[in-house]
């Protein structure tokens, strides 16, 4: 993971910068590479990877909304936080889904907090999962499994690219896959909340109307809850 601060303020920097490393800390993990610019021009220069970034609005030259326009068209998953002073730029800032809008000065609560989710985020879209099929192991981006759904005696785990047909059981996917983004609607489903189109009491329509889910009425309220938070996650 690399994360990348972005604002022509050197005490900002500095106290971002702390901030992340504070929470590492406080999470007993390896602090991630953090590299830090002062304008706009020198973070499109640079060709590392660019996972997680502090983005600020107003600074010299090119502005934070036409930089994160530019990171977002080439790498959808990149986590921007915009932190400015100026909050007339929350609009522009959310057509190119920032992830959170942090006002200056930073609140350390709020920041600690946006922070882990952030961070669950970034896991829950770089993680792996094996599916074992009897003609092998199949290693797969666990955000390109649509659904997994029991069929007879078969389970079957839907992807973006195909079905596989698993050796393991429901509750063996179930606690294998990030449950953040994961939800068992019915005994014979679980579904991915980030290929979810609509749904109502009773079906999930998922992956643009292709794929359809049961949902039981008895989770029903649990399910809206949990998605509704998954998008608050992602915004």
């Amino acid at each position: 993971m690399r994360i990348l601060i972005c604002d022509d303020d050197a005490l900002m920097r500095e106290q971002l910068q702390q901030y992340i490393r504070g929470y590492f800390e406080k999470a007993c993990t390896k602090c991630p590479e953090i590299v830090c610019f002062s304008d706009g021009e020198s973070l499109l220069a640079d060709e590392g990877e660019k996972d997680l970034l502090f983005l600020d609005i107003e600074m010299p030259g090119i502005n934070g909304i036409y930089v994160g326009n530019e990171l977002k068209r080439s790498n959808k998953n990149i986590i921007i936080f915009v932190v400015t002073s100026y909050p007339e730029y929350l609009d522009d800032a959310m057509r190119f889904h920032v992830f959170r809008y942090l006002s200056k000065p930073l609140d350390a609560h709020r920041f600690f907090r946006n922070m882990k989710e952030a961070i669950d985020l970034y896991h829950t879209m770089t993680v792996k999962i094996p599916i074992e099929t009897r003609q092998g192991v199949h290693t797969l981006p666990a955000s390109s499994v649509i659904a997994v759904e029991a069929l007879g005696r078969k389970v079957i785990v839907h992807t973006t690219m195909r079905d596989f047909e698993s050796v393991h059981n429901m509750q063996y996917h179930l606690e294998l896959l990030p449950k953040n983004c994961f939800f068992q609607t019915h005994r014979s489903f679980i579904v991915n909340f980030e290929h979810v189109t609509d749904f109502d009491h009773s079906l999930i329509h998922m992956a643009g109307g292709q794929f359809h889910a049961y949902l039981t009425k008895r989770k029903y309220s649990a399910f809206k809850e949990a998605y509704l938070l998954y998008l608050e996650s992602t915004r």
